[in-house]
Order: C-alpha cells, then structure tokens, then sequence
C-alpha cells in the first residue's frame, strides 16, 4: 500500500452546470461524441433534490456518460467514484459508475474490469448513490483492480436495462481514498497496490519494480501470497515479507538494502532456495561485496551447486559468504557415485588422459580415480564423451596401459566444480557441521586465491576441501578447526582427507586438524604451513601412524614452520610424476622444517617423523633443512626420527646434497640425527688405521661422504707414550654400508679425536 499521493492533483470533474461539452456519450477518449446539444440530454438548474443536474433520456442498450478530462491514476492510488441518480419517467434502469483505463495517447488497457456493480432504479423520485472504487491492487472493497499498467481513466456511469427512462443524476464525485488502505504517516509501500496478484502465476516483477520505483525509502512489505517473479528484480530499499516469491533459476532477486541470508529466506521460504538466490545475487551484482548469514542455520539434504545457483560459470571479482552454519540432513543426495571402467593410459603422449575410457557416461567429473600405479588423491578434472577421454588432476606413477580403476565421486555440501573459473573467493566464518554424511568443499577446477577462513570443517565423511584441479592456486585457509568423523578408528583404517592442494603458493596456517587419514596431500610448490596443530593418533598400544602431510613431487619448495605436529610423519614422495626414475628434474628437496614440535604417544618404536617414499630410481637429497626442531616421544622411546621408504625403491645416497639436519632436541628418541656431525672418538690401544662409525647419527640411512674436519683432543701418542703431531688421512665411504671412515696415521697411535663427517657434499 501506499500513502494518499493525490496532492495538489484534480480529481474531481467539472459541475454539469458549466456545459455538457465535456460530458461524452462515448468512452471519454478525444473526438468521442458529447452530450452538448444533444437531443436527449438537458441541465436542469433548479432539481429539488440536487440543484443542478443532467437529465438523460436513455436511447441505447447502455447509455454511456464519461468526464473527458483524464483522471490520473497514481501507483497506490485508490479513488473513489459516487453519483447520485433518480428516476424521474419511463422505464426504470439500472445505474453503474464505469471507466475507460489508457495509457500513453488514448491507447486501451485491455484485459481490466472497467464497470462497478449495477444498482436498480425501482421507484421514481428516489435518489439512489452508487460507487464503485478503482485502483491497482484487489483489496477489499475494490471493485475495478486496474494493476499498474494504466496511467489515466475517463470516468462516469452506465444506464442499462430498458430504454426510454429519463433519469436526473448529480454532479460526479471523484475521490482519492488511499487512506482508507492505509494511513498517511504509516511509511510503508505495498507491492500489491502496484498490480501484484501474489497467485503464484501472474508475472509480479513489474509490480515490485514500480513499488521499488514508488517508495522513496519507505519499507516495502509484501503481504500473504506466491508472488511469481518472472524476471530479474532489483529492490532499493527495505522490504518485508508475509507472503513468498518464487523465480526461475535464470532470473536475480537482489535486495539492496537489506541483503542477508534472513531476508532471503522470509522471501523463498526454503533456506537452501534463499542461500542460492542470495548467492547468485552476490556475484550478479556490485553493490555487496559479502553475503551475511546472519549467524543462520541451513539445514541441507544434499549438495549444492554453486555454479547452477549463480546461474554463473566464470567468476573473479572478491566474494565473501560469512557468519553462518550448513547443517547437513540425511538425504540420498548424499549418496556416492561409484563406477568400475576400464582406461587406457598412454605418459608418453599425454601423462593426465585417459583414453578409451569405459562407462565414461557414468562417470563424474571431481571423482577420485583409485587402481594399480595412482597415486594419492588423483581426480577426474574433466571428460569428453565424444573422445571418450578423461582429463586427470595429475599424471599416475605406475599404471599399466590398459586397466581397471575405480572412480569415487564424493559428495560436498559447496560443491564449486560447476564453474569453468573462480578466484578471489572467501568463506568466513562458517561452520560445517557434516555428521559423517558428506564432504564439505569441492573447489572450482581453475582459478586463486580462494580463502577459507575461520572456518569449523566438522565430521566430514570423506574430505574436508578437495581441489579436482587448480582452483587451489595461492589456496589460504586460516584459522580454521578441522575434526574427523573417524575418531575412533585405528589411523591405518581411516579413510577421511582434510584437504588436497594441486597447485602452487597455498598458505595454511593457524590451523587445527583433529584425527584425519591423512591431514593434507600437497602437490603444487611454493607452501607455506605455518603455525598449525594437527594430529592423527589413535588408542592402539604400539600402533602404526600414517602420513599427516604428503608431498606429492621431489622439490615442493615449501616451508614448515612453528606447527605441532602429532603422532603422523611428514612423507615427501614423487608419486605424480609419470616417468619417476630420476632423469633431469629436481630430487627431493627444496623443504625447510623449522621450530616445529614433533610428538609421538604410544607408537611402535619403528615409527619416524619424517619419511621420504621414492616412486622410482635415481632419487637423491639434494636442499633439505630440519632446523630447530622438537622430536618427543611418550610412553616408549623411538629409534630415530626419519627414515627412506625404500618399499617401491630406495634413494641413491652417492649424491646427496646440502642437508642440514641440526640444532634439533631429542626426548626419548634412541638415536639422534644430525648433518653435519660433529663426534668425539676414543682409540685406546695404538692403531694405524682407525675405522670410526657415525653412520646412525647421519638421516636417511646416508653414506658418510664427506670428512671437513679432524681435530685431536689433548694428545696422540704412539705406543711407547711419545707425542705424535702428524695429521691423519681421512678416508670416508668406509665399511659395508659406506657410512664409516677410516683415519690412517703415519704410525700406530692411540688418543682422542673430534671428527666431523657430512652425509652430503655442500656444494
């Protein structure tokens, strides 16, 4: 509804007593006949009971009378048509007030009632009123609803019934009644005052667009009823919700002034409906840089798909969705997608396609690809069912050229994989509350800097965040608490990934991953993991631990700095490299684990904290530093804290370069790793060769290659006890494992030595 807006407007139509030449016996329109000069119409001066008056002898079926002056209708508008009417000879009609609707030049308003209910004339001489009131919307009382397409009537009334009656009739009156509806100080507009029918069917987008248009900042509410919006709208100001809208996929409902997920939902009626329209509002539109949920709870039955509610496929302007909760329900919209195919794969011509692929049809785009020689969590990136190929989020280590795998589609409560690109993508302050019954994320297949922040990841079913492509480029997510549905599962049978990285530069920090399979599966380069908590123990004595954080390639160039890292190792792999025997590329390296907390409770005491898996042969250390660090072990000691799994194939300790293993604490960790080592030797019996083994203080098994210095503490005497000053030769790669190192005398000689060996060649 709207405020009376008539004034300073003339509604009401000139007396009859100052000519009948703009009183016209047609529609009122220009050019229609008058009754000036007509034969069977008079002004009477001097009636008793009206003063002046028209006398109308009625000629025709329904003898029309209309005011040719255009009576505007306002949007809101409501106004009130009376005459007064009473028979004065012949046959007795029936009396209606009745109304031309234009717009423009004259042109008709089809499809509109334009007459109000009829009143008999059943006696001369008795005045009889009758009314009828015109406006946009169908309230009460309102008996000719125009909508919002006229912008002018021609008013006046009908004689029907028999003819030859002659009847008086009083000066029209036309009256704005809007404050019936509603009151003047009440500052509100009602979209159904501006042609809104609310009947789930009629088109009412131009209605909210004209209410829109109307309200000069006033609230627009929107009373009981399914307003059907057709088209995109767009409110300026703050509206209220009774009834509901419902809107094609296609079409935006965006609402300026109060854009929240609470208004979204008092429009739709569904949260997941209002959360995709208030989404797809947030990318269709630069007014909001960030939709709030305004702390809400959406209760979800399955996923959601981002790209089909934006209605959007490529999108890179800075987006934010915050404060809020998805709460996931049960529905078979959770259930996975599994498919059996064969696939033939050729490294050689292209190390991510499949080709030849069986069922390809079946088979879902973001499913992780399982079988003989894939390595960790390897997705379908993308299919072309005219090629039957499949375009993998990384090439496979080892796989055959024609066998089977499986493809396992997981399903995400924001699943991004619809679009082609997203960058600058945030989610805040979120919680996902999963109940083991679906994963969380499904991140677009290209794009950056995509954040998630603040952000409560709990019980997933299978993954926390999956990136099926690299849509994880410069990936941030901070601060942000990660629990596993599989808490109470021993480590080595849990199933469950926090999240997945194909791409470079991701920044993780300030975060907490409780109890996963596996916490983070890292290709890419560039990371920087800082100052995170995540931990993957279990309640078995003794038991075996698994991989917290695996890296995919030989030279991640990342950082690990101030994180505590529990009960799971560090595994550093090639394991998405097509051809992985070493040729020319990087070894393994490029990795700095800095002032990081390494904790162990009840493990089995083979169990290591940093292990390096190559996928093929050839491989080496080449730039690795574990600097500063804190190995611990509770309730039983480990033997040491990193070591080679040589189990696919073992590294080549000849080339080792530029490790440094140092400045490390030990607690009850039997043997300690250090590179370069610096140890004190005793020879008690006077000898000319000495073999000397620092071989378990050097890391990975490694080869004692070099010797950068020798220095004798207090003296070395030959076997009578005289002083011996000659300088030994130092000889490394000594004994069965080359992990020894002789020192030759010129003589045989017995005392003390510090002797300083590196694993590796610094150069």
């Amino acid at each position: 509804m709207n405020k009376t807006i008539t004034d300073g407007i003339v509604l009401m139509p000139t007396p009859f007593a100052a000519g009948l030449d703009v009183w016209s016996s047609g529609n009122g329109t220009a050019g229609s006949p008058t009754y000036e000069n007509a034969s069977n119409a008079a002004f009477v001066p001097a009636d008793q009971d009206f003063g002046g008056a028209l006398e109308l002898l009625k000629t025709q079926a329904t003898q029309w009378l209309r005011y040719m002056i255009r009576t505007p209708i306002e949007p809101g508008c409501y106004l009130r048509i009376t005459a007064r009417v009473k028979a004065v000879s012949g046959n007795l009609p029936s009396v209606r007030i009745a109304g031309w609707a234009g717009r423009g030049n004259d042109v008709a308003v089809d499809g509109i009632p334009e007459t109000g209910p009829s009143v008999p004339l059943t006696s001369y001489g008795e005045v009889v009123e009758v009314s009828a009131i015109v406006g946009p919307g169908a309230r009460g009382g309102v008996d000719m609803v125009w909508g919002g397409a006229p912008t002018y009537g021609y008013f006046g009334l009908d004689l029907i019934g028999p003819s030859g009656g002659v009847v008086r009739i009083d000066d029209l009156v036309i009256e704005d009644i809007t404050g019936a509806y509603l009151r003047k100080v009440i500052p509100v507009v009602d979209v159904v005052d501006f042609g809104a029918k609310g009947d789930g069917v009629t088109d009412d987008s131009a209605a909210f667009e004209a209410a829109d248009a109307a309200s000069a900042g006033r609230e627009i509410i929107v009373p009981a009823g399914t307003y059907y919006l057709g088209q995109d709208v767009t409110i300026d100001t703050r509206i209220r919700f009774e009834g509901m809208v419902t809107q094609p996929r296609n079409r935006r409902f965006l609402l300026r002034k109060n854009f929240d997920l609470a208004s979204y939902i008092d429009a739709f009626g569904d949260e997941v409906e209002a959360f995709k329209k208030a989404f797809q509002a947030l990318l269709s539109n630069a007014d909001h840089e960030s939709l709030d949920l305004g702390g809400r709870r959406i209760d979800v039955f399955g996923p959601i798909d981002m790209a089909e509610a934006a209605n959007e496929t490529v999108f890179e302007i800075r987006r934010v969705i915050r404060n809020g909760q998805f709460n996931v329900k049960s529905g078979t919209g959770w259930n996975l997608g599994t498919v059996t195919a064969t696939a033939q794969y050729n490294p050689a011509s292209n190390p991510t396609r499949l080709s030849n692929v069986s069922n390809l049809a079946t088979i879902e785009v973001g499913a992780r690809v399982e079988g003989t020689g894939v390595g960790r969590e390897v997705f379908v990136r993308s299919r072309n069912l005219s090629a039957g190929t499949i375009e993998l989020s990384a090439p496979l280590w080892g796989a055959a050229a024609n066998q089977s795998y499986t493809f396992t589609r997981y399903r995400y409560v924001l699943d991004f994989s619809g679009f082609t690109k997203m960058s600058k993508f945030t989610i805040d302050d979120v919680d996902f509350q999963m109940d083991g019954k679906a994963s969380g994320i499904l991140l677009p297949p290209l794009g950056e800097t995509f954040q998630i922040r603040d952000v409560s990841m709990t019980k997933p079913s299978h993954r926390g965040i999956t990136s099926h492509g690299r849509g994880c480029q410069d990936l941030m997510v901070d601060r942000c608490l990660f629990v596993s549905d599989e808490q109470p599962v021993a480590a080595p049978q849990r199933i469950s990934v926090g999240f997945n990285v194909n791409a470079n530069d991701a920044k993780i920090r300030d975060s907490r991953f409780q109890r996963f399979g596996t916490t983070m599966v890292l290709n890419g380069s560039g990371h920087i993991i800082v100052g995170n908590h995540w931990f993957q123990g279990d309640n078995t004595p003794d038991g075996p631990l698994t991989a917290g954080c695996v890296f995919t390639q030989t030279n991640p160039k990342t950082i690990i700095t101030g994180n505590y890292i529990d009960n799971c190792h560090i595994e550093m792999s090639n394991q998405y490299e097509p051809f992985p025997d070493f040729a020319n590329q990087f070894s393994f390296g490029g990795l700095s684990l800095t002032g990081n907390i390494f904790n162990a409770l009840n493990a089995a005491d083979w169990f290591t904290f940093i292990v390096v898996k190559p996928f093929g042969t050839g491989h080496f250390i080449q730039g690795l530093s574990v600097t500063g660090n804190t190995f611990r072990s509770i309730n039983g000691p480990l033997n040491r804290v990193e070591r080679v799994d040589d189990s696919i194939a073992p590294l080549d300790a000849s080339r080792h370069r530029v490790i440094d293993f140092s400045a490390n604490s030990f607690n009850n960790i039997l043997q300690e790793t250090i590179n370069p080592v610096t140890l004190e030797f005793t020879q008690g019996s006077a000898a000319q060769n000495w073999t000397l083994d620092p071989g378990p203080w050097l890391p990975f098994g490694a080869w004692s290659r070099t010797v950068p210095g020798v220095a004798a503490q207090g003296s070395i005497t030959d076997s009578g006890g005289s002083a011996v000053y000659d300088m030994p030769a130092a000889t490394p790669l000594e004994g069965p494992a080359n992990n020894r190192v002789r020192l030759r005398w010129s003589k045989a000689v017995k005392g003390k030595v510090q002797l300083t060996v590196r694993c590796d060649r610094p150069y």
